[in-house]
């Protein structure tokens, strides 16, 4: 191979490279679901794509700071977002509450502004007992209102999510993206496909 034909295949892999990672950087992202917080909805072993300008390019170095942001979170959105206890994983969670939003949970239903909100189509609940209010937060909870720049967040598998009700909320600027639609699905225990899955939407 010759000076001029390594030069021009260095060339476009250097080109690819950096189209994947701004790719990567500020438009979407592969998520894998390590957990069963969010059960039925996303299921281990589930791999999703996840919209990251939806709610505004973050620019790097720059703690979070984003650009044109095409949308807010609202309430019922899937989103990915630092852990605010170890900024260094990333969770995903549903949006139940935004800035200002009065939020109770009782007997483990969950109310936002007095209204009672079920999301019954993704909600689900695996244990009939009910902790009472002060000896667990899963399943009684505030009044609280959501501050300012902030999301509370829970997971669909309710009596089984590690979420707002337990550290606390979001910060918009931790925010990462959206998700946005299951592109593959592996289920480990069976050692197979479950094509089902695969293509189902988020939004």
């Amino acid at each position: 191979m010759n000076i001029s034909k390594l030069r021009e295949n260095l060339e476009v892999i250097v080109i690819a490279v950096v189209i994947a990672l701004f790719i990567r950087t500020f438009v979407v992202q592969a998520y894998k679901i390590p957990s069963g917080s969010m059960k039925d909805t996303l299921l281990i072993g589930d791999h999703l794509l996840v919209n990251k300008f939806i709610y505004g390019v973050k620019i790097p170095f720059t703690d979070g700071k984003t650009l044109v942001p095409i949308k807010d979170p609202k309430q019922g959105d899937i989103i990915v977002f630092k852990f605010p206890e170890d900024p260094d994983k990333d969770f995903i969670k549903r949006v139940v509450g935004i800035e200002g939003d009065i939020i109770v949970i009782k007997d483990k239903k969950l109310y936002v502004n007095g209204e009672l909100k079920e999301y019954k189509e993704n909600v689900k609940y695996t244990d009939l007992f009910i902790y009472p209010r002060n000896d667990n937060n899963r399943d009684n909870y505030g009044p609280i209102t959501v501050p300012k720049d902030s999301l509370f967040v829970m997971g669909d598998n309710r009596d089984n999510s590690h979420d707002s009700r337990f550290w606390g909320f979001v910060k918009l600027n931790e925010v990462k993206g959206e998700a946005l639609i299951i592109h593959w699905s592996w289920k480990q225990a069976e050692f197979g496909v479950r094509w089902n899955r695969i293509g189902n939407l988020l939004i």
